[in-house]
């Protein structure tokens, strides 16, 4: 099978690579949509002749398989591998993390928090789903309900499920107006997922395609901090008050101070983006406003299933993010145009 594989400076390769074969507790997944996310194009545009960009994981000096929003059918199974587990045919999507799966964190489903041994991230520092088959252990599949297509799953899988996970994690309800920080496929998700949710939704980008887009996802305000003072227009918009939850997507310093800065007495304010840094004026900005502060990394294996769950339910177009659809020989393409950051969310199709 063939693999798409980073080699820094912002170029790839289509590799080969043999057929894999399950081990006793593993599975063999037939991907169906591989989805590309943002964290991709850190290792995308790692320097030349670097390795590995470092992510904190252990990192893996051989050529590694991008995708860590796989998706697709299972297509073989491991001698150890109950039906409770995981059967052939059965529509999957992958947690993609593997920790020791004995202690705490991987037994509550955080298996990217394992403390215990080398974590291994799928897309990362092991294969991962950019190419026909993907070979994970068995506890990592997560079941894809019918109602929801592969390309969704694979969203899901990822992205749209970082931004379940944090609204989760913020306890947001209907009485609330949350104002989200960035509007490329995370926090459009984000505000998909807050509408469905009751809340309201100031959605916040200096791309006016993307604010186009919130709007078309249900945000009630767009505000474009390249042209508005981003707070001032939090506070007009929410009558002196502020926001009572915030989200930050984007990653970018000034972006999550605002953030911060946007935020209520009492509020909550969340940060999603990877990499990056803020400073941080603790008595003013934090201590003197009781304000909560929040990381949210990803989502368990249970908070998976359940936001597949919540798009069925509430009948969410997780579709209707994805503006482009390739196929794996369209990568190099596919990733030039991804590197702008300036539409909306691609996925492989296989």
């Amino acid at each position: 099978m063939r693999g798409v594989v980073f080699t820094g400076g912002r170029e790839l390769e289509l590799m080969e690579f043999p057929d894999p074969t399950p081990g006793p507790h593993e599975v063999v997944v037939e991907m169906k949509a591989s989805g590309m996310c943002g964290s991709d194009l850190h290792q995308y545009r790692r320097p030349k002749g670097q390795t590995r960009q470092a992510t904190g994981f252990p990192q893996n000096p051989n050529p590694v398989i991008a995708g860590h929003e796989p998706c697709g059918v299972v297509a073989a199974v491991g001698s150890a591998v109950s039906e409770a587990e995981a059967r052939v045919g059965q529509r999957v999507m992958v947690h993609h993390y593997q920790g020791c799966t004995q202690c705490n964190h991987c037994r509550s489903g955080w298996q990217q928090l394992c403390q215990e041994v080398p974590v291994k991230v799928y897309g990362s520092n092991s294969h991962g789903g950019h190419a026909q088959y993907l070979c994970v252990p068995a506890n990592t599949m997560v079941p894809l309900p019918d109602e929801l297509s592969f390309a969704a799953g694979a969203a899901v899988s990822c992205g749209s499920g970082t931004a379940y996970s944090a609204l989760r994690r913020m306890r947001l309800s209907g009485n609330d107006t949350l104002a989200i920080f960035g509007q490329g496929p995370v926090g459009l998700a984000g505000t998909q997922f807050a509408k469905a949710m009751g809340a309201r939704v100031i959605a916040l980008d200096i791309n006016p395609q993307r604010l186009e887009r919130a709007k078309e996802f249900g945000a009630d305000e767009v505000v474009d901090p390249g042209s508005n003072d981003p707070v001032a227009a939090i506070k007009d918009l929410t009558h002196g008050r502020y926001a009572d939850c915030t989200l930050d997507t984007s990653s970018n310093p000034d972006a999550r101070a605002n953030a911060i800065r946007s935020t209520k007495v009492w509020g909550t304010m969340c940060f999603v983006g990877e990499g990056g840094d803020v400073h941080i004026e603790v008595s003013p900005m934090l201590l003197r406003r009781q304000l909560t502060l929040i990381g949210s990394w990803t989502f368990s294996n249970i908070i998976q299933a359940e936001c597949a769950t919540f798009c069925v339910e509430r009948k969410i177009d997780v579709d209707a993010l994805f503006t482009h659809k390739w196929k794996l020989e369209q990568a190099d393409e596919a990733y030039k145009l991804f590197d702008k950051q300036s539409d909306g969310k691609g996925v492989f199709l296989m």
